[in-house]
């Protein structure tokens, strides 16, 4: 059964804005499918449900005031893609890097997968080379400009 593609959209949006944004973990019991997947999760988490919501609380753990910004969103047939900004002060550990204290701003696209009201599946891609740059764990290069100018 395919689900309106406004429904789908306001699933997407609810986890982003409830889940990721608020922390909200009653709200992933129901917005996510027990045996979701996740085709970019972290390292050594469960599957499904429990792997969505361990990866928010570790990082709501490292960035407790984290935010997602929703700057389009796009659907078709059982598919919402989401682009989104995300900010976020680094106060705790996150995956074995001490906190910082740095602000961090990076962007990311999410492809959600609603199958009967929840959630699915998930592909994540986001700019992490440009948190770990933000954060100061991987030094900033003039490299991108350099390569840009070459290629170009």
């Amino acid at each position: 059964m395919t689900m309106p593609l406004e429904a789908n959209k306001d699933i997407a949006g609810r986890f982003l804005e409830e889940v990721v944004n608020k922390g909200n973990q009653a709200v992933a019991d129901e917005l996510v499918a027990a045996d979701s997947i996740d085709h970019n999760p972290l390292p050594g988490l469960p599957p499904g449900r429990e792997g969505f919501r361990l990866s928010f609380i570790t990082f709501h753990a490292a960035f407790p005031d984290m935010n997602y910004a929703i700057e389009d969103v796009v659907a078709e047939g059982d598919k919402v893609v989401v682009r989104w900004k995300a900010t976020g002060t680094h106060r705790g550990e996150l995956m074995g890097i001490l906190p910082t204290g740095k602000h961090i701003a990076v962007t990311g696209v999410d492809i959600f997968r609603v199958e009967e009201g929840r959630l699915a599946e998930l592909w994540l891609s986001w700019d992490q080379l440009r948190m770990m740059q933000q954060l100061g764990i991987v030094p900033a290069s003039k490299s991108r400009e350099v390569s840009l100018r070459t290629h170009c």
